[in-house]
């Protein structure tokens, strides 16, 4: 799909926009054709938007990140968000390991180069600019908007596969 930048309106107060983001990542093989998706909600709930995207070869843990990485992109202006995932690498990366990464110069704990830094390095740069909370959620078990992130990147998955 194509992506556009959504223009979203602060609360009649002025407050900063505050945002639900759900996103997922599927692979059919590691590597493989892959699918992202994210479906983003604002601070009552409301659906605002969702959208997916894929690769015809790429992997899973690179597919987790771009539905992250689309999802903020999507954000016009500076925002609170609740990111929630089910992937544990998007999630420990953004809560843990990104701060030790930069300071290492995009190296990991044991020296080797952190995978899939340009993506991180993306990731990075949105998180600079919105303030956000990443939070897990168990893939498979019912989440509703989680749930709905899979079928949108299985789907997308499918659509690269041949």
């Amino acid at each position: 799909m194509t992506q556009q930048r959504l223009q979203f309106d602060a609360d009649s107060d002025g407050d900063t926009p505050r945002y639900q983001l759900f996103t997922d990542g599927a692979c059919l093989g590691n590597p493989g054709p892959g699918g992202w998706a994210y479906v983003l909600k604002n601070h009552d709930g409301a659906l605002v938007r969702e959208d997916s995207g894929g690769e015809a070869r790429t992997t899973n843990n690179r597919m987790e990140l771009m539905g992250a990485i689309e999802g903020l992109r999507s954000l016009d202006r500076s925002s609170v968000v609740s990111l929630c995932a089910d992937s544990q690498y998007v999630v420990n990366g953004i809560n843990e390991w990104l701060a030790g990464w930069k300071r290492r110069g995009w190296r990991k704990a044991d020296k080797k180069p952190v995978l899939n830094a340009d993506l991180w390095k993306d990731l990075d740069a949105l998180l600079q600019r919105h303030e956000v909370i990443a939070e897990w959620t168990r893939g498979h078990a019912g989440h509703v908007e989680n749930e709905r992130c899979d079928q949108l990147a299985f789907a997308e998955a499918e659509r690269h596969r041949g």
